[in-house]
């Protein structure tokens, strides 16, 4: 009988060990996917704010198309884009930059 009583007492030490051991591993990868979970949850944030960004853009850009080509829109584009003037215009540059 004393036996039986060690042999409990053993594999009951044994038991709680295991339990104990398994109950650590799950904490450590909860963890492990915590840091996972914050690291993907930033990611999503910073991307719905590059697609609040993009649409802005695509806004104005239509915008432009459904107003269709203006003279001034046209200038615009010529000077800036292009680097052309009218001739007889004078164009100062500030090179002190």
């Amino acid at each position: 009988m004393a036996r039986q009583k060690r042999r409990r007492a053993r594999s009951s030490l044994v038991t709680k060990i295991l339990v104990l051991a398994l109950l650590g591993g799950i904490g450590w990868q909860l963890h492990a996917l915590q840091g996972q979970v914050e690291s993907a949850q930033a990611k999503k944030d910073a991307l719905a704010a590059q697609v609040q960004t993009q649409q802005q853009e695509n806004d104005a850009l239509s915008a432009d198309i459904a107003e269709g080509n203006t003279q001034e829109k046209m200038e615009d584009m010529a000077r800036h884009e292009l680097g052309l003037v009218y001739p007889n215009e004078r164009v100062f540059s500030d090179i002190s930059n």
